[in-house]
């Protein structure tokens, strides 16, 4: 299985600056959104939310912007996990034309689930887990994201 197309959407006209570009919290929205979909896909969405009392919270992200992305541009988030334990979900995100194989931008997160009555963290649900397994298994043979573990620093130039 290749990496989950969590979100589709078109750039909007307010999403972009004076350049025509897509403005760099906008870039976040719609990784947000994918997170919001791949949620649902694990079995937690809003009325599981709502059920159980527990949620995600992003604990870190990178962002890499790599290409421009445009005014009205039909783009596609696709999903790839990248690992998890009995409480946090490792993933990234790679944003694309629709259909293109080039990465726009891609946006690797740590997730926390959390009870909201605490909040505390908290384990996931058993479901939840069993879901994360099957995908997993699905995405085993993914090659590694390029950017993953990207860290920011300034690398001495040699004279």
């Amino acid at each position: 299985m290749p990496a989950l197309t969590t979100y589709t959407t078109k750039v909007q006209p307010d999403w972009v600056d004076y350049n025509g570009h897509l403005r760099d919290a906008f870039y976040l929205l719609i990784f947000s959104y994918a997170t919001d979909a791949l949620m649902d896909r694990l079995g937690m969405d809003s009325a599981q939310r709502g059920a159980s009392g527990h949620s995600l919270f992003t604990l870190e992200l990178h962002l890499n912007y790599l290409h421009e992305v445009k005014l009205g541009a039909q783009v596609e988030v696709r999903t790839q996990l990248i690992g998890h334990d009995a409480k946090r979900l490792h993933l990234y995100h790679s944003l694309h034309l629709a259909g293109a194989e080039q990465a726009l931008a891609g946006n690797e997160q740590m997730l926390l689930h959390v009870d909201l009555a605490g909040p505390h963290a908290a384990p996931f649900s058993e479901q939840a887990l069993a879901a994360l397994h099957k995908l997993m298994a699905e995405q085993r043979d993914l090659p590694a994201p390029a950017n993953l573990g990207r860290v920011i620093a300034l690398v001495p130039r040699k004279p």
